[in-house]
């Protein structure tokens, strides 16, 4: 079954986001910039994804708040929703969460474990490498919400019915990995900044593709709740 997902990218410069999750999605991809407020004008996805973002759920820009609310909206009528860093920290602050800055910017290859216990992970050991890059984290999970992944910096997983979201990113590759790092230099010194140039390896890289298994368990989990639930439709239309 072809996928029609909502790629509801939030990077002010989205070429990277766009080249990394056409690579890893394996979907029809309809591209929304949505820090020019460009948003859907139906929820006629099978699924939306949102993205990483410079930006802080927390600031009063408009294209957040539109972004945030059409997010709700589409929850409501039954999108699944997978969403990295930023989106992860969206999807949290929408559901009724908290998100907060951090006392420390997490940013290179780390460890993150998971519980076992998430589809999104199926096949992903308990303890896998990923890239990280955030300085805001979920604090306060939504109510009703399960995190499935953390480490020593907070959460980095959690599950609401149909909605997903890692904070880790695992669509980054070695390129992406080293621009976003090099525009950090307004945030972090430049020891730490060539600490994190010098991880990027290709053995780290190789170790964090691992995680990228979890846009086929999305896109499988899409295709298969969708199939039961036309399925169902389909028995409750002959009773």
């Amino acid at each position: 079954m072809s996928l029609r997902i909502a790629l509801l990218n939030a990077a002010h410069d989205g070429d990277q986001n766009r080249r990394n999750f056409r690579r890893e999605l394996d979907a029809d991809l309809v591209e929304y910039d949505v820090t020019e407020r460009e948003l859907p004008d139906t929820f006629a996805f099978d699924a939306c994804v949102v993205t990483g973002s410079r930006a802080s759920v927390y600031w009063a820009e408009p294209w957040i708040a539109d972004l945030e609310s059409w997010v709700r909206d589409a929850i409501e009528h039954d999108v699944a929703f997978l969403g990295v860093c930023f989106g992860h920290q969206l999807l949290a602050h929408a559901l009724g969460g908290e998100v907060a800055a951090m006392d420390d910017y997490e940013i290179g290859y780390r460890t993150v474990e998971h519980d076992g216990e998430t589809p999104l992970l199926d096949g992903v050991d308990d303890e896998f490498t990923v890239f990280t890059t955030h300085s805001d984290s979920v604090v306060e999970l939504p109510p009703g919400a399960e995190q499935f992944a953390e480490n020593d910096y907070g959460v980095h997983g959690f599950r609401a019915g149909d909605v997903f979201s890692v904070q880790f990113h695992p669509e980054y590759d070695p390129e992406t990995a080293s621009e976003v790092t090099r525009g950090k230099a307004d945030q972090l010194s430049e020891d730490r900044i060539e600490q994190v140039l010098d991880g990027i390896t290709a053995d780290n890289y190789e170790a964090a593709c691992e995680a990228k298994r979890l846009f086929d368990n999305f896109t499988d989990y899409v295709r298969r709740t969708r199939t039961e639930t036309d399925t169902s439709s389909g028995a409750a239309a002959d009773d």
